[in-house]
């Protein structure tokens, strides 16, 4: 742990609370690492801010991808109906229904889609499950390619060794760790660096390339990257033409239009303050966050009130 800085303070009436302990890192456009907090150059496991490369590669498998399907693809979405129905169009355009879906079943976050499911007596489900537009496209890359569809998700299936691939020459590190992620895909492990540099530079892709495509679809289509109320198409909306991807454990990257990138590892796995982290580390890069004001705090609450605030260490 002392290898690890402090990133975020959480107080309380005027008390320090708690505080979230992690690393951060900046570049600026040109790729200099401009700030440097904790251990950025050491691996840490991705998670879900993976899943724009993961689409990039399934995308140059051969993919049917554009728009809405390429954004739900590199997306961890709310599993809201539209988002479901799009998921079951890239697996029927594959000839392949729900059931092909290698993720676990699981409730979807949209809250109000959840209470509807239980009213109705329906359970969680694949589909819903917010790995279900990553897989689906997996899967769709398969069957276009002529690869088996029933062992997509083995480490060494034609697909994940096209991620594996995506990922180390975007990020220009080799994986330095191989895991089983949460919806049971491979995970490749890169530095803080590597990740920040990574989606840096799929926003500075020149327009018309596959990474650029997939930076395009999630800015335009943030909806599908998260959904409604997700932090993520939140922060996306506001900063227009920002890319930001969350991934479990605490882990967030966010690449602005202007190619300052920032990618953050919060140590205890918490994500509630990341993106205030982001923005103060972008900031400190000397990118323009300022239309995203509303994010650089988190609300704490007594009673239902707001009491205190979450900010990144060192603002306040």
């Amino acid at each position: 742990m002392s290898e690890f800085v402090p990133l975020a303070e959480v107080v309380r009436s005027g008390f320090v609370e708690s505080v979230h302990f992690g690393s951060a890192v900046a570049l600026t456009p040109d790729g200099r690492t401009a700030v440097a907090r904790g251990q950025v150059g050491a691996p840490v496991l991705p998670r879900s801010s993976a899943k724009p490369f993961q689409a990039l590669a399934c995308l140059l498998s051969g993919a049917d991808l554009y728009g809405p399907r390429l954004a739900i693809a590199a997306g961890s979405h709310t599993g809201e109906d539209f988002h479901v129905r799009l998921v079951s169009e890239i697996l029927a355009e594959a000839g392949l229904g729900f059931d092909a879906l290698g993720c676990p079943t699981d409730w979807p976050e949209d809250e109000a889609t959840r209470h509807t499911l239980i009213r109705g007596s329906r359970g969680p489900s694949r589909e819903r499950m917010n790995c279900s537009g990553k897989h689906a496209a997996m899967l769709a890359a398969s069957a276009v390619s002529g690869w088996a569809v029933d062992s997509y998700l083995d480490p060494g299936h034609p697909v994940q060794q096209r991620v594996r691939a995506v990922v180390e020459e975007l990020s220009g590190e080799k994986a330095a760790h191989v895991a089983v992620d949460g919806c049971g895909a491979p995970l490749f492990g890169i530095s803080l660096e590597g990740l920040a540099r990574a989606v840096q530079a799929m926003v500075l892709a020149e327009p018309g390339t596959a990474p650029r495509a997939v930076a395009d679809a999630m800015r335009e289509h943030p909806e599908y990257v998260g959904g409604t109320g997700h932090v993520n198409t939140s922060l996306m909306r506001a900063l227009p033409g920002a890319v930001a991807k969350g991934g479990a454990e605490g882990v967030l990257v966010v690449a602005l239009a202007s190619g300052h990138a920032a990618a953050v590892k919060v140590i205890d796995g918490s994500p509630r303050a990341t993106t205030a982290i982001a923005l103060a580390t972008l900031r400190a890069a000397g990118g323009d966050v300022t239309p995203a004001a509303e994010f650089a705090t988190v609300p704490v609450l007594g009673g239902g009130i707001p009491v205190g605030e979450i900010h990144a260490s060192g603002e306040s």
